[in-house]
C-alpha cells in the first residue's frame, strides 16, 4: 500500500536558528515535509512556483517586505493557504493585517526546545499546517448584480420580495418589527478578516451588546481584541466574568474560556471543549437562546467544523433571528453550511450584506416594544 503523500510546507523565516528548528519540527511530523526555506519575503515569492508548496509557514517580521505584503502578493499571484507563525503575541498588528489580507491562521512560534510547553506548541503548529493545507484558497468576487440581490432564505427562496426586504421572522406577533437586545457572532478560520469587515460597517451607536467567539490560540486573544478595537467603530474588549453586557460594546471571548450569558451577566468557564473548541460558539448561542429568546440575533460566519451550528438551531427555535454566511464569501463554509443544513438559519447572506441586515433589523421606528 502506497503511503499518503506528505504535505509540502514552505518555511519563510529570516532567523537561521529558527529556520532549523521549524525544519526539524516539520520534518519529524509524518504528515509533513519541508518544500523549501526562504529567508525573506522576496525569496519566498521567487520560490513558490518552483517549490510547489501546499501551505506556507510565514514569519511576520522579515527583512524587506513584511508578512502583510508577502501575504497580499501571494494571494494575488499564487493563492495558497498561509499560516502566520508569530513570536510576539502581544503585538499583533502585522499578523492581524496578514489575516485580513488572506492568511488563514496565526500560531505561536515554538521558540526553543528548552521551553516547558515546546511539544504542545510544536504539535499545534504542525496540526494547523495540516488542517490549513486542505483549504482551497479561492479569491471570491461578487458581481455587482449579485451584490444587489437580496439574501437567500434558508429554505432556498428569496429572503424578501426585493433588495433588502426582510423575511417574516423579523416581525413580532402584532406585525411590527421585533425589538432585539443582543447580537452573537461566531467564527473560526477566516474569521478575523470577516469580523473586522462586518463590525466596521456597524454604526458607532449600535444599540446592543455584541458577543464574539473567534477560534484562535489563547496567547493571541488579548492582542486580537486590542487590534480589533483599533479598526472598528465600536469599543472592543475582552469579556470579563461577572460583567454586565454593555450596549454598543463588543465583548470578545478570551482564550481558553467559554463565554455564556446567564442571568444578565457574562460568565466565563473552563469547562471541557465543545465541538473541539474552547471557547465554543455552541455554548454562546445556547445561552443566548435562553437569555434573550426571540430578542437575540445570532450570526455564524466562516469556519471549519460544526461549532455553533446546533446552537444557532436552538436560537432559531427560541424565536431569535439567525444568519449564516453564504458559501460565496466564506473562506470555509463548513460551520455556516452545517447550520443551514440543520435548519438553524433564517437566511443566508454574503458577508458584504450581513452588516446592513443587522442595522436594518434595529432601525425601524415602528418596532414592537
Amino acid at each position: 500500500m502506497t503511503a499518503p503523500r506528505r504535505i509540502r510546507v514552505l518555511v519563510v523565516e529570516d532567523s537561521p536558528v529558527v529556520q532549523q528548528l521549524l525544519a526539524h519540527i516539520i520534518g519529524t511530523d509524518p504528515r509533513l515535509e519541508v518544500a523549501g526555506v526562504a529567508s525573506s519575503g522576496e525569496q519566498a515569492l521567487r520560490m513558490i512556483e518552483r517549490a510547489a508548496p501546499d501551505v506556507v509557514s510565514l514569519d511576520i517580521r522579515l527583512p524587506g517586505i513584511d508578512g502583510f505584503e508577502v501575504t497580499s502578493r501571494i494571494m494575488r499571484q499564487h493563492p495558497l493557504p498561509i499560516v502566520v507563525v508569530a513570536s510576539d503575541v502581544g503585538d499583533l498588528d502585522i499578523p492581524m493585517r496578514a489575516l485580513q489580507a488572506g492568511a488563514l491562521a496565526v500560531v505561536e512560534k515554538p521558540g526553543s526546545v528548552a521551553r516547558a510547553d515546546y511539544q504542545t506548541v510544536a504539535h499545534h503548529l504542525c496540526t494547523q499546517l495540516v488542517i490549513m493545507s486542505q483549504v482551497k484558497v479561492i479569491r471570491h468576487r461578487i458581481s455587482a448584480r449579485a451584490a444587489l440581490r437580496p439574501g437567500r432564505a434558508a429554505d432556498g427562496g428569496d429572503a424578501g420580495s426585493g433588495p433588502g426586504a426582510l423575511p417574516g421572522e423579523a416581525a413580532a406577533a402584532d406585525g411590527r418589527r421585533r425589538r432585539f437586545r443582543a447580537l452573537g457572532l461566531v467564527t473560526s478560520t477566516g474569521g478575523p478578516a470577516a469580523l473586522a469587515r462586518l463590525l466596521k460597517e456597524l454604526p458607532p451607536d449600535y444599540p446592543m451588546p455584541v458577543f464574539v467567539v473567534q477560534h484562535m490560540g489563547a496567547p493571541f486573544m488579548a492582542g486580537f481584541a486590542s487590534w480589533l478595537d483599533t479598526v472598528v467603530p465600536l469599543p472592543v474588549l475582552l469579556a470579563e466574568h461577572g460583567a454586565i453586557p454593555r450596549p454598543g460594546h463588543v465583548h470578545v471571548a478570551p482564550g481558553d474560556r467559554h463565554l455564556t450569558i446567564e442571568n444578565g451577566v457574562v460568565r466565563l468557564t473552563a469547562g471541557d471543549p465543545v465541538c473541539g473548541q474552547r471557547p465554543a460558539g455552541e455554548l454562546l448561542f445556547r445561552s443566548m437562546a435562553t437569555a434573550y429568546g426571540a430578542a437575540g440575533i445570532g450570526v455564524l460566519l466562516t469556519g471549519m467544523g460544526e461549532d455553533g451550528a446546533r446552537g444557532l438551531v436552538e436560537m432559531r427555535r427560541a424565536g431569535a433571528y439567525t444568519i449564516a454566511e453564504h458559501a460565496s464569501t466564506a473562506v470555509i463554509h463548513s460551520m455556516p453550511g452545517t447550520a443551514v443544513r440543520l435548519g438553524g438559519a433564517v437566511e443566508e447572506l454574503p458577508l458584504d450584506q450581513i452588516a446592513s441586515r443587522l442595522v436594518q433589523l434595529i432601525s425601524d421606528d415602528k418596532m414592537a416594544s
